[in-house]
């Protein structure tokens, strides 16, 4: 299993020079990815297109774009021209986001978002092949685009998808999903599951999870909770936390000694899981370089 870290969603207020900064830190400790969430600061894509020119082997990928804003065709010419950047180390991850920021925060449609997900992949998926692309849908009807990027080669694209519904659109037109405030138990009987009855026998699945190696883990939960409450709101990842029996974030979150870590993060290399994005929590003096420590050693 490779094993990332997160860069966005603990909501620490870097400038960009300190975001490439994390990424070049990540990458001497030996970890395979770096992930960065497009939430509202600098756009993701163009972040790891400056990240790929200022590394040279760490993986980079996107957790995650939202779609609505960006035509497909827009979103294939940026991530493939991040792709080329980077060697083709770039990995494209798309979501619907939330009704909460699509419709009312931005006055866009969010409605029959599993429709507007297929129809975007329908438009997208030859797009990243360097296939033409032809599709006549009600939101999409794109006809004879085609984009050349050289250097740009294989792009995988996974899709945040929690639902049933979204599984099986990811599984059967992407290369997996990208997850995140998904617990152990979800992970394996509903996301896994359910990719794999769709088809897809051997997904990528990045397991998107806050941790933290700290002895204070009373305290330590106390302040995931805090930091981390909007994402026991939005309805998408309540309904995974439900499903879990976890009351909020800091439930699923992994907090503890080495040992501890260990075992869970083995948990989910064991039931399939590629990849553990590790949105490494700061609650305390010392815990970032701490845990970032613990995960290069999980390299060895």
């Amino acid at each position: 299993m490779r094993i990332g870290v997160m860069i966005g969603a603990d909501g620490a207020n870097n400038k960009l020079d300190d975001v490439i900064g994390v990424a070049r830190q990540a990458e001497q400790a030996g970890l395979d990815n770096v992930w960065v969430a497009k939430i509202f600061t600098f756009d993701a894509i163009t972040t790891l297109a400056l990240i790929g020119r200022e590394t040279s082997r760490i993986g980079l990928g996107t957790a995650v774009t939202p779609t609505y804003p960006r035509h497909p065709t827009a979103i294939a010419q940026q991530a493939l021209t991040t792709a080329a950047a980077s060697g083709n180390r770039f990995t494209l991850g798309i979501g619907l986001s939330h009704k909460l920021v699509i419709e009312d925060m931005l006055g866009m449609s969010y409605d029959k978002p599993a429709k507007h997900m297929r129809e975007y992949l329908s438009v997208l998926m030859p797009l990243v092949r360097g296939e033409q692309a032809n599709f006549q849908g009600e939101q999409y009807r794109v006809q004879g685009v085609a984009l050349d990027i050289p250097g740009a080669d294989n792009m995988p694209v996974v899709v945040a998808a929690l639902g049933p519904v979204m599984l099986k659109i990811a599984a059967e037109m992407a290369d997996g999903t990208n997850t995140w405030m998904v617990g152990p138990k979800t992970m394996e009987s509903h996301i896994l599951s359910t990719l794999r009855a769709a088809g897809k026998a051997d997904p990528t699945v990045v397991a998107g999870l806050p941790i933290v190696l700290t002895t204070n883990v009373d305290a330590a939960r106390e302040n995931i909770a805090q930091g981390l409450t909007i994402y026991g709101q939005l309805p998408s990842y309540r309904a995974m936390l439900d499903r879990e029996g976890a009351a909020g974030p800091a439930d699923i979150a992994i907090v503890g000694d080495e040992n501890t870590l260990r075992g869970e993060i083995k948990r989910f290399q064991d039931m399939g899981v590629t990849d553990f994005n590790a949105a490494i929590m700061d609650v305390e003096e010392g815990a970032y370089a701490r845990t970032l420590e613990f995960l290069s050693s999980m390299q060895a």
